[in-house]
């Protein structure tokens, strides 16, 4: 715990002027960002009794170590390196809001020649149209199914799609006319588009006008006693006014507007926002986020407006923003969202009316998300507790290990052996730490010499980066030394071997290294020799303040370094069911990698050597020449004469050819028949991809390939 007074800028040293400044630990991790329109008396807030502190706050600036500014013209600026440094550095003291990422959006692809209505997650792309978020993805597909008899887009896959146009037969929904079949030219490119136009129109809140014109159409049908079309837009109207009342209306003046509303405590704070869209309640979504330190709730709307837009452009920032309190100050925040949105937005708190009484709802959403998320959390909390406290017991550890990190090693009857490393902290997975190791160091299968130098590598980069951070006393060395072997275990030219982040994370830069941070438990997947083999290495290397374990997969024995007997926790035992989690994450990661060498290897080619020769060219000669086999037979002009093949890569071409054993022919199972000419690019039976006029479903076999070694991995 640091004294906050050893690193105390002086008074005259800290600027009086708008910035953005950064709390560093002693590992330098940036652990706060915080902005001001005065650096001077923002940061003297900090350095006053530590009495007076909130409690948080108080943990924050004893974790920290130093503090550094950057001074900038504006507050505007200052708001927008705020949200570019707390994307980039992740600091644990900052509000951070849960990722919202996988809230399901309907999405229209009017990037490509004929549109598409799909479910999408993740990033927004460029092109596409968005309505929502929705809060299940079953939602809008309702939605959508109600639509399409309206509005017939396409709504398959580029695959499908594709078959249908080579075959002239439209899928299911063609034929029951929910889909437009643009496939098979019923209408044409130009119809479509306008279709979904219609579509978007349509989402976006302007019904009115193709209600009305439905009705017209309707009613024009009755008086020309066409009474079958009649029906049909009849059914269309009832299933647009459907679609319709899913999103009732709230506000009368057809607005758009984004709602947002807190619901806090001393610890926590959940965020619920409505998007109102056309008077329409279009979308909802929520967050909920530990507050790290003494903050108001002007503060936390402006972390949430941050969150919310700022990667959003043009009409997804909406004219009117209303929140429970405004940012202090409120001209910065607000100009920065009329930039991202290129003209005025209004950001105020709604006084009375409708607008007053959706906030209401919003709120109320708010308050029953926080607790729910209090009592799930509550529970689970209790739960990993528990689990971590008997793991300690178990093993005779001082305190509950906060972070476990497991190994296992993978390989297909000895090929392809690599090892993985999975990280829990707090008893909740860290996928972001997880690493993966090739073995290299030997051939062929043997667990335990596995183990040993999947730990020692892992451990070795721990030293070299506490050494180059300078944590070594005068009186310590650091441990064996030697190439270090990184995430990959491929060894680099300097030593840090095959991490291309490595040379780049300097003292100076907050982000966490690969393998900086020790755990207090290695769990290694096996018995008594994996677990002496992971105490040997750790013994090696001068290290002898972390737990080490096995879990074996037979009886669930918990096995211990030099202990004859195994320790056997209660099947019942949270403690066992949090170390078989753990262990069965790290064998699904290790077969995972394993798996994606082994397909690697399979579709290796002759032509896989052959520098600046991706998988376009390589098309492009089969293409050219029909088979690796006239390929081979060709001479270097002739190969020159392919398209995008020059002189220099020809003659590389034929080198690789000339000294690869050709492979055997491809025969026609069904019928007998040989096929010399269909022989493929990558040395195996040239089988037809699944989909394809008498493909086989299970794709590319590999010549010489048993059918199924899956029961021979581990």
């Amino acid at each position: 715990m640091a004294d906050p007074s050893s690193y105390r800028p002086k008074p005259g040293e800290i600027p009086d002027s708008p910035g953005v400044y950064r709390f560093r630990d002693e590992h330098r991790r940036v652990i706060y960002v915080g902005k001001a329109k005065s650096l001077r008396q923002r940061l003297a807030n900090y350095f006053q009794d530590l009495a007076g502190l909130h409690p948080r706050t108080r943990t924050m600036v004893t974790t920290a170590v130093s503090v550094e500014w950057t001074v900038v013209s504006t507050e505007v600026e200052a708001l927008q390196l705020e949200y570019s440094w707390i994307k980039e550095y992740d600091p644990r003291f900052n509000v951070k809001y849960r990722d919202d990422k996988s809230y399901p959006y309907l999405a229209v692809t009017m990037n490509e020649e004929f549109p598409r209505v799909q479910v999408m997650r993740g990033h927004k792309k460029k092109g596409v149209r968005y309505f929502g978020p929705y809060g299940h993805a079953w939602a809008i597909r309702d939605t959508v199914d109600l639509l399409l008899r309206v509005f017939p887009v396409r709504t398959c896959s580029a695959g499908v799609f594709k078959n249908a146009a080579r075959t002239g037969r439209p899928c299911l929904l063609g034929y029951i006319g929910k889909c437009s079949a643009p496939c098979v030219e019923r209408i044409s490119a130009e119809e479509h588009r306008e279709l979904a136009e219609e579509f978007c129109d349509f989402m976006a809140g302007r019904t009115g006008a193709h209600v009305r014109r439905l009705e017209q159409r309707m009613a024009e049908a009755a008086e020309e006693m066409e009474y079958e079309r009649a029906a049909r837009l009849r059914d269309d109207i009832g299933a647009l006014k459907k679609a319709m009342e899913k999103s009732a209306v709230v506000l009368t003046d057809a607005t758009d507007a984004d709602l947002i509303a807190v619901a806090e405590d001393e610890l926590e704070a959940a965020v619920q926002i409505f998007h109102v869209r056309g008077g329409r309640v279009r979308g909802q979504r929520g967050w909920v986020t530990d507050k790290v330190e003494e903050i108001t709730t002007g503060a936390l709307v402006e972390h949430a407006l941050q969150q919310l837009y700022g990667e959003e452009t043009g009409d997804a920032v909406p004219k009117e923003v209303l929140v429970p309190a405004l940012p202090d100050p409120v001209e910065p925040v607000q100009e920065w969202l009329t930039g991202r949105r290129g003209s005025g937005v209004s950001l105020r708190i709604p006084q009375r009316g409708d607008k007053r009484a959706l906030m209401e709802t919003v709120e109320r959403n708010a308050r029953q998300a926080l607790v729910l998320h209090k009592t799930k959390r509550a529970s689970d909390l209790t739960t990993r507790s528990r689990a971590l406290e008997e793991i300690a017991d178990a093993l005779g550890l001082d305190s509950a290990p906060l972070r476990i990190e497991c190994y296992d090693v993978s390989h297909l009857q000895g090929d392809d052996v690599v090892a993985s490393m999975v990280v829990f902290e707090d008893g909740l997975a860290r996928k972001s730490e997880y690493r993966r190791f090739q073995i290299k160091s030997f051939a062929g299968q043997d667990d335990v010499r596995s183990m040993h130098e999947v730990i020692t590598r892992r451990f070795r980069r721990y030293l070299a980066d506490k050494e180059r951070t300078g944590e070594w006393s005068d009186a310590e060395e650091p441990g064996a030394g030697g190439a270090v072997a990184g995430a990959d275990g491929i060894p680099g030219p300097d030593g840090t071997a095959g991490d291309p982040a490595a040379s780049t994370l300097t003292e100076e830069d907050g982000r966490p290294r690969r393998f900086a941070y020790p755990p207090q438990l290695v769990v290694v997947d096996g018995g008594a020799p994996q677990v002496a083999a992971a105490r040997r290495a750790l013994d090696e290397l001068g290290i002898d303040d972390i737990a080490v374990c096995g879990l074996a997969k037979r009886l669930e024995e918990v096995w211990l370094p030099d202990d004859d007997d195994p320790v056997v926790l209660p099947r019942t035992s949270e403690g066992l069911y949090l170390l078989q989690r753990v262990r069965d994450e790290a064998h699904r990661f290790a077969l995972a990698y394993q798996r994606v060498k082994r397909s690697k290897r399979f579709r290796s080619g002759p032509l896989d050597d052959v520098p600046g020769l991706g998988e376009t060219r390589k098309q492009a000669l089969i293409k050219h020449f029909g088979s690796v086999r006239k390929l081979r037979a060709a001479t270097v002009d002739q190969i020159c004469e392919a398209p995008g093949i020059g002189r220099k890569t020809a003659e590389a071409i034929t080198a690789a050819l000339a000294g690869a054993v050709p492979a055997g022919p491809a025969v026609n199972t069904a019928t007998g028949e040989i096929m010399d000419d269909m022989v493929d690019m990558e040395g195996g039976d040239d089988v037809e991809e699944p989909g394809t006029p008498g493909g086989s479903p299970r794709g590319p076999v590999p010549t010489g390939a048993p059918d199924d070694r899956r029961g021979l991995e581990r």
